[in-house]
């Protein structure tokens, strides 16, 4: 497969994954889940929207829940470093036909609305209200002790226009999964942070969020959590997991669904893909059973997941069955 050159000095600078806004039946029951079980940090709340960071953001906001009449994915937020890099983002997205608005956003600054070539409703901002950093208060940590967010998983079959789309725009490509003896893409993983990906994309119906990951403290928080949940009346919630990524990100991991289906990885965090001597791992489809222990994800994991506003879902009426893998 040709994989696009990177691109190390690309014209504007996103940094980052940042947020991801998802709308919920119960503000009170997502409390319960998300901050009195899992352990996020308020930042602000009211009765229709509660605003959630991990213990070392000191940015506003990473996880945004806000009431609706059915559970979708709004907007997935990405972080520039600049506000000229915003604009800058703006004229890119404009120029390659891709819809473009300015928005105000609570606790962010000036806020462009567009959308990538798969279809990803996107959020771009500069700058965001800070809090203070709870990382040392100890008092407070408690559930899986939410670190920060780290990725976002995106099912289309889109995935080699969103691969070149990401690369041109400064994204390095540090894996892609393709099937056994071909290369044909199955998945590719993105980054600008400088460890394995900010964004995945799966060969998959969609645009569909599949989850969005967030990061923890040790392995043990991984069973805690699990015990924690069914203890607090959400046992069924543990999708799959815990168990290791033999492949992409090699984390250890739990994967849930929040009380409407919304799904979420918490992991131990990985490698870093800093130098530009890191080449992009190639994987094949078999490879990802390789070493594997404990039970196969479910069906529901490898084809259930968050509608984005607006999106049409695209569903042939004959498509192959997923591989087992998993990031």
């Amino acid at each position: 497969m040709t994989i696009p050159d990177p691109i190390f000095r690309p014209r504007f600078a996103i940094t980052r994954a940042s947020h991801v806004v998802l709308t919920v039946s119960d503000i009170a029951k997502s409390r319960a889940f998300y901050v009195d079980t899992l352990g996020f940090v308020v930042s602000d709340e009211d009765k229709a929207t509660l605003y959630l960071r991990g213990l070392e953001e000191g940015c506003h906001h990473s996880l945004v829940l806000k009431s609706g009449t059915e559970p979708i994915c709004e907007r997935l937020g990405m972080r520039v470093l600049t506000e000229d890099d915003r604009d800058l983002a703006q004229a890119h997205f404009s120029k390659t036909g891709l819809p473009t608005r300015w928005v105000d956003v609570p606790f962010q600054g000036r806020t462009l609305h567009t959308a990538d070539v798969a279809g990803t409703p996107l959020e771009i901002c500069a700058t965001m209200a800070t809090k203070p950093r709870r990382i040392m208060d100890f008092e407070l940590f408690h559930g899986a002790c939410p670190q920060r967010i780290d990725h976002f998983q995106v099912l289309t079959h889109a995935v080699r226009p969103a691969l070149e789309f990401y690369m041109a725009m400064g994204f390095r490509l540090s894996e892609y999964i393709v099937n056994d003896g071909t290369e044909d893409l199955r998945a590719v993983f993105l980054q600008r942070k400088g460890n394995p990906h900010d964004i995945v994309f799966v060969n998959n119906a969609g645009p569909r969020l599949h989850h969005a990951a967030f990061t923890i403290p040790e392995v043990y928080h991984l069973m805690y959590i699990c015990d924690l949940l069914g203890r607090n009346g959400f046992g069924s919630n543990v999708e799959w997991g815990p168990g290791r990524h033999f492949g992409p990100g090699y984390a250890r991991f739990v994967y849930l669904r929040d009380p409407d289906g919304h799904r979420i990885e918490l992991f131990t965090n990985h490698y870093q893909t800093i130098d530009m001597e890191d080449e992009p791992i190639r994987w094949q489809a078999s490879d990802l059973n390789t070493g594997r222990w404990g039970p196969q994800p479910p069906a529901r994991w490898l084809q259930e997941a968050s509608t984005f506003a607006g999106a049409a879902i695209y569903q042939p009426e004959k498509m192959e069955p997923e591989p087992a893998y998993a990031r």
